[in-house]
C-alpha cells in the first residue's frame, strides 16, 4: 500500500516507517508544524523544538530513502484544538488537548492532506493496535501496556480507524529503540517528547497568565475557612500539590495539601491534608460528548472498565447511557477525577470509547462541618 507516515521526528514515528518500508510498502515521511508562538515574527520560545525535530524527521527519510514533506497547521491547531484548551480552563475544568489534537489534526487534517496526496492510509508511532471484526474497526490496547495509547485515541471514528496503521502496536518500547540502533537512525537515544508542545519547557502557570490573566484569591479549607492564597483558581486542578505554598500549620495532621477544589467564579480554591483526602473521592461521574468507537454503546447499560486519567490501572464500573452522555458508578472510591478530562471504556483490550467529566460526586465543599 502507499502509506504516510506521520513524523514527529522521534524514535516511534522513525521505526514505525522503517518498519512498513521493510515489510515493502510505498511509504512515505510528513512532518506536521502545528504551534506558532504568536509575536514578531512568530519567535518559537516554547522550547517545542520544533526546527530540530524537523531536521530529524527529515534524516530519517533520507536514512530510509523514503520522500519527505512538511505542512504548516498551526492555524488548525488554534482554532480546533487550542480555543477549546482555552474555554475549557476559563470554565475552571481540566482539558486535555492530546485527545483533541489526535481527533482534529493527526486524524483530521493531517489524514485529508494524506489522502489529497494519494496515500491509501497513514500511520503514526502511538502505541496501540486495530481489528476489523465483525463488520466494524475496533481500537485494542497496545502489547506494551506501559506505553499503551488508546486513552488518547478513544474519540477515533469508522473512517479514521480504518485509515490509519499502527506499527508499534505490538512492539515493547525496549525493543523499539534497539530497531532504531540496529538501523543506525540517530533518534535512537532521543528522549521521549513530554507534556504539551505548546507549552514546552516554560513554566505551565507562565504560559496560561498571558491567555488567561488571574488574579489572587483565597485558599481555603473545605469547610470554608480561610487558609491563604492563591495565584488564580484557573490554575489549579484537583489532587495537585505543587505550586500551593503552604507548609505546617497549627493544628493540621502534618501531611501534605492538595487541591481539592474551585469555585472560579468565587476564585476561591480548597485544599486538605493527605493524598487520600475524602473531599478528593468520588464514586460516580457524569460524562457528556460521548463517543463510541463502533458508532454505538453497547448497551443502554453494562458493566466495563474505565480510566479517568492516562496511566491509571482501569477500574471496575457500570454505565448507563442516556442521549450524547452517560453516568458512570463505580465500584470503589476513585482520587481526583477532573471535569474537563475523559473517562474512557473498556472491555478487555478493546477501547470502547469515552466523554468528557462534567461532574462528579464528590463531598461539597465550602460548607461548615
Amino acid at each position: 500500500m502507499r502509506i504516510t507516515v506521520g513524523m514527529s521526528g522521534g524514535v516511534d514515528s522513525s521505526v514505525a516507517a522503517l518498519l512498513l518500508k521493510r515489510a515493502g510498502h510505498d511509504v512515505s515521511g510528513f512532518f506536521m508544524l502545528n504551534w506558532e508562538d504568536e509575536g514578531p515574527g512568530h519567535q518559537d520560545t516554547s522550547g517545542c523544538h520544533a526546527d530540530a525535530d524537523r531536521k530529524d524527521a527529515l534524516a530519517v527519510c533520507a536514512r530510509l530513502g523514503i520522500p519527505f514533506r512538511s505542512a504548516n497547521f498551526a492555524a488548525d491547531y488554534r482554532t480546533r484544538v487550542f480555543a477549546h484548551f482555552l474555554a475549557e480552563y476559563r470554565a475552571g475544568r481540566t482539558p486535555n488537548p492530546d485527545v483533541l489534537c489526535n481527533r482534529e489534526i493527526k486524524f483530521g487534517v493531517f489524514l485529508a492532506a494524506a489522502r489529497a496526496d494519494g496515500a491509501e492510509k497513514i500511520a503514526t508511532g502511538h502505541y496501540a493496535r486495530s481489528a476489523f471484526d465483525g463488520g466494524h474497526w475496533r481500537l485494542l490496547r497496545a502489547h506494551d501496556a506501559t506505553k499503551d495509547q488508546t486513552y488518547f485515541l478513544h474519540t477515533l471514528d469508522q473512517d479514521q480507524l480504518g485509515a490509519v496503521v499502527f506499527p508499534l502496536g505490538g512492539i515493547d518500547k525496549t525493543d523499539v529503540r534497539g530497531i532504531a540502533r540496529e538501523a543506525g537512525l540517530e533518534v535512537a537515544a532521543k528522549k521521549d517528547s513530554t507534556g504539551i508542545c505548546f507549552i514546552g519547557e516554560r513554566d505551565f502557570r507562565a504560559f496560561l497568565a498571558t491567555y488567561l490573566p488571574a488574579q489572587p484569591g483565597e485558599l481555603r479549607r473545605p469547610d470554608g475557612r480561610a487558609l491563604g492564597e492563591h495565584a488564580g483558581a484557573l490554575f489549579y486542578t484537583p489532587g495537585q500539590r505543587s505550586g500551593l505554598h503552604i507548609g505546617g500549620r497549627a493544628g493540621g495532621s502534618g501531611e501534605a495539601w492538595y487541591v481539592v477544589g474551585k469555585d472560579v467564579a468565587a476564585n476561591v480554591v480548597y485544599v486538605d491534608q493527605g493524598h487520600d483526602s475524602p473531599w478528593l473521592m468520588s464514586r460516580s461521574l457524569r460524562a457528556s460528548d460521548v463517543h463510541w468507537i463502533a458508532g454505538a454503546p453497547p448497551a443502554a447499560a453494562f458493566e466495563c472498565t474505565a480510566m479517568t486519567r492516562y496511566r491509571q490501572p482501569v477500574q471496575a464500573c457500570r454505565v448507563r447511557v442516556d442521549g450524547a452522555g452517560c453516568e458512570v458508578a463505580f465500584d470503589v472510591p476513585q482520587r481526583a477525577v477532573a471535569p474537563g478530562q475523559s473517562v474512557v471504556f473498556y472491555r478487555g483490550d478493546e477501547c470502547l470509547g469515552g466523554g468528557v467529566i462534567g461532574t462528579t460526586d464528590a463531598p461539597r465543599l465550602g460548607e461548615p462541618q
